[in-house]
């Protein structure tokens, strides 16, 4: 393909222009290969060369050329680190509309640039308009006659380069505008909804992320009690495989019927949404165990640009001091998951973020009644170490020195992982960790007669949780850390 066959970029006044264009270029893009594909499919007409050209990406270009000295901005995001040309491909911009604005407008008013939009050189894949469930097999037509014809993911155009550090100044070529463009962005959208079981539309900006059902469980009946109590705020909850409960509906849902009626388990790992009416609801994602499952529903995730994801779970305690049902907030990790070590190396520190924090803190505060001396001997913040083998204890003679040097006061599968990847992927992050055993002491997991237990401490611990989300959601502008920028930072969050 010769890019000088593409229409020229197209300069615009203003971001809410350029946001519109963007729309209708992805619109009349994914239009004409949706027709193509469904006339190749009825009739074996493939598109020609003209019509073929039309199945790109749009592209969004801002350029910077200071008359004077650069603006010092102290904000953690939608700044430039120099004048330059940056730009990227983007998907699905009606739905990112909001998000476009919040990074376009500081841009756009604090340093003058100017935008252009356009189609870029890089072709949208067919998989990528084709609605899940569609029948691609009519007309005797195989997947190799739809690839001799029509564009398919390209694993080589689908990366993490900008986010790992990785990309390098070629000096003509622009500089990018955000850690994800729209190749990388549609990937991940539809891994979203083959985990978890949801349309990616439903996902909400605030995460929490659970490694034990019971969580689902208290989630959809608070959700469902939130509802029936805050219509005017919400909108309705979403379980996976589609089931929804409106808000008019919530009064007179049964939570056990609800749930049930779910084919979670069909999923690795369902979502649950609390639909909020201003976009600013919250999803709990039932990840399930080790760190590979949260390294890979957090590469997803990841391109939704969350403001929060909060790690919610049970963990092992490892101090005597230590009671069954007692929280651990971390503050460091020690990170034996192993699956990071080359994108993020152990010896690479994750800062705790002092506004998550702070509102994990004051939310167990609230949530419990308790303070002071009270709430110290239930809530202990420390070092959390992350494991990939569930079987640690059969290493102990090889693993008690480096917890000791670690002061660790909490053993899980999940929250080393999850933080880093909210450190590497700028994701603001946190984890509450709830003990439901204590491998070192000979305290283990009951059955059947801690079941009383695990309702009450799972219920109070999912309402901190949410309580937390709630405390960020009200004052979410300082929570975008400069800690989890780089110098070299693209100027979209």
């Amino acid at each position: 393909m010769i890019a000088d066959e593409l229409r020229p970029m197209e300069t615009v006044a203003d971001p809410e222009t350029a946001v519109d264009r963007l729309a209708a270029l992805h619109a009349a893009a994914t239009d004409s290969l949706k027709a193509a594909l469904a006339r190749f499919l009825s009739d074996g007409v493939p598109p020609d060369h003209a019509e073929r050209l039309s199945f790109r990406y749009p592209e969004l270009r801002l350029t910077y050329r200071p008359t004077g000295p650069m603006p010092r901005i102290k904000r953690a995001t939608a700044k430039f680190q120099g004048p330059g040309l940056y730009a990227t491909t983007v998907t699905q911009p009606a739905h990112f509309r909001a998000y476009l604005l919040e990074q376009l407008r500081p841009l756009v008013a604090d340093y003058g640039c100017t935008i252009e939009v356009g189609l870029s050189a890089q072709e949208i894949p067919y998989p990528y308009v084709v609605e899940p469930g569609a029948e691609l097999a009519r007309g005797g037509q195989t997947s190799s006659d739809l690839a001799r014809f029509f564009p398919t993911p390209m694993l080589s155009s689908v990366g993490d380069e900008v986010a790992d550090g990785l990309w390098l100044d070629q000096g003509d070529e622009p500089r990018p505008l955000s850690l994800f463009d729209g190749p990388r962005v549609d990937y991940s959208l539809r891994r979203l909804v083959h985990y978890t079981g949801s349309d990616w539309r439903h996902l909400q900006p605030w995460i929490l992320l659970t490694n034990y059902h019971r969580y689902v469980d208290q989630f959809v009946r608070v959700g469902l009690r939130t509802l029936a109590e805050a219509p005017e705020r919400y909108d309705r909850l979403v379980l996976p495989g589609g089931l929804a409960v409106a808000a008019g509906e919530a009064a007179e849902a049964d939570a056990d019927a609800v749930i049930a009626a779910s084919p979670w388990h069909r999923f690795q790992m369902p979502a649950y949404h609390l639909v909020a009416r201003d976009g600013q609801g919250t999803s709990l994602v039932n990840i399930g165990v080790g760190p590979s499952n949260a390294k890979t529903i957090t590469d997803h995730l990841a391109v939704m640009r969350p403001h929060c994801w909060l790690m919610v779970g049970h963990c092992g305690g490892l101090r005597q001091s230590q009671t069954i049902g007692d929280y651990v907030l971390a503050h460091a990790y020690l990170r034996r998951d192993r699956i990071l070590d080359e994108l993020v190396p152990p010896d690479v520190p994750i800062p705790a973020l002092a506004e998550v924090q702070v509102a994990l803190q004051e939310a167990a505060a609230a949530v419990t009644g308790e303070r002071a001396e009270a709430l110290k001997r239930r809530l202990r913040t420390g070092t959390v170490v992350t494991y990939d083998d569930r079987n640690w204890e059969l290493r102990w003679s090889q693993e008690r020195r480096r917890i000791n040097l670690s002061r660790a006061i909490g053993v899980d599968m999940e929250s080393g992982t999850i933080a880093a990847q909210g450190y590497r992927l700028r994701v603001p992050y946190g984890t509450l960790l709830c003990i439901s055993d204590k491998p070192l002491h000979g305290e283990i997991k009951l059955p059947g007669a801690a079941n009383a237990f695990y309702e009450r401490a799972v219920g109070e611990h999912l309402l901190i949780g949410l309580a937390t989300l709630d405390a960020l959601r009200r004052d979410r502008g300082q929570l975008h850390s400069r800690k989890l920028r780089s110098f070299d930072e693209p100027p979209f969050r």
